[in-house]
């Protein structure tokens, strides 16, 4: 966080000298560049404050950043062009086009962030488990790009694919999400038509990082109001579903610093290795243990894919981040692994280097 501040004054420095390149800019300030020194600063101050205002200091630093990228970018290439041409322009098009194409990239971006797609997997078995359909979601964070009318509109969208089994992977709800759009949630999901019911784990938001009053109920009140709605809540648990396949439940990974998790040996310990078993683990931070243990399918979330373009590109093919993978499928061994970017956003309210979606993840056994 120092590190993007610090980067996001250095740009806004960068940013008021960018405009004194502008002719209008020219034409009003010839004389008193002092004075336009200061009205370029008021106004880059007066953008970022209202973006502060509407969506927070994380998109006001995203919003900047994006545009100081590009800003430079597109100086260096009419720079390039200036040269092989042999004489300057006329006007400042590279501060033209780098706004023009920061406003339509985050415009993307929020497009992406806003609406939800759906993306299908193949998980091919020799396990007796026939035909099985698991419809996943993960970080609803409920509040933040819809609230309860827009939940059970996806809800309404997932039940159209005739899953056998829906299950949540974690930060269903957020620190802000209000008491009522938890209820309203929870209705919703009690409301579902799956062969097998609903199936939940918490994430790292869902128990709240504020006191119960924050946001008027805590992790044990959520808990309530799912099971009241026929929810399974799985913390460490394991449920034999039809005879045919498990649900393995983790604690979320920041259980780790408080009450503790079970290790991932002892929660698959004594299972019929002969059956299908599916594990939901919100942070993907344990594939090496679950790898081990012979489980077949891993699904989490927590991540958002990334977020941000080349984020996802970085840290899936390098260990900058405490995630083993940090979207998409993969396969260790025996096991299959698969992270969502989630169904909806969080803090930062664009997404340029993936989209918001559901799973739905089709089991082909015997």
């Amino acid at each position: 966080m120092i590190v993007l501040f610090a980067a996001s004054f250095a740009g806004m420095v960068y940013l008021v000298t960018r405009m004194r390149r502008f002719a209008f800019y020219e034409k009003i300030f010839k004389e008193k560049k002092k004075i336009g020194l200061l009205v370029s600063l008021l106004i880059v101050i007066a953008v970022t404050a209202l973006i502060w205002l509407a969506w927070g200091s994380m998109n006001a630093i995203v919003c900047i950043l994006h545009l100081i990228v590009f800003w430079m970018v597109s100086d260096g290439i009419f720079a390039l062009i200036k040269k092989i041409r042999k004489k300057p322009f006329k006007r400042y098009y590279a501060g033209a086009v780098a706004l023009v194409f920061t406003i339509g990239y985050l415009g993307c971006g929020w497009y992406l962030a806003h609406h939800v797609w759906e993306t299908t997997y193949e998980i091919s078995t020799d396990k007796p488990v026939g035909n099985l359909r698991v419809a996943v979601f993960a970080d609803s964070h409920t509040g933040t790009t819809f609230h309860g009318e827009g939940f059970a509109k996806h809800m309404r969208e997932i039940e159209a694919q005739h899953p056998d089994v829906l299950v949540i992977v974690g930060d269903f709800v957020d620190d802000d999400t209000t008491k009522e759009d938890m209820i309203s949630c929870c209705k919703t999901l009690g409301s579902m038509k799956t062969t097998y019911g609903v199936y939940y784990v918490f994430g790292n938001h869902d128990k709240g990082y504020y006191p119960s009053e924050y946001r008027g109920y805590d992790g044990d009140d959520l808990v309530a109001e799912l099971e009241k709605n026929n929810v399974h809540v799985l913390q460490d648990d394991v449920e034999l579903i039809d005879d045919r396949f498990y649900i393995v439940g983790r604690q979320d990974k920041s259980e780790d610093y408080s009450y503790g998790r079970k290790e991932m040996s002892e929660l698959v310990d004594g299972l019929d290795q002969d059956k299908f078993s599916i594990v939901l683990d919100h942070q993907p931070q344990d594939y090496a243990a679950q790898a081990k243990a012979g489980v077949d399918l891993v699904l989490s979330g927590h991540t958002h894919g990334g977020q941000l373009f080349p984020l996802m590109n970085i840290e899936n093919h390098t260990n900058l981040a405490p995630d083993d993978r940090v979207y998409g499928y993969e396969k260790r061994d025996n096991t299959s692994f698969i992270v969502t970017s989630g169904i909806s956003d969080w803090a930062i309210k664009f997404k340029t280097g993936c989209k918001s979606e559901y799973l739905i993840v089709d089991i082909n056994g015997k």
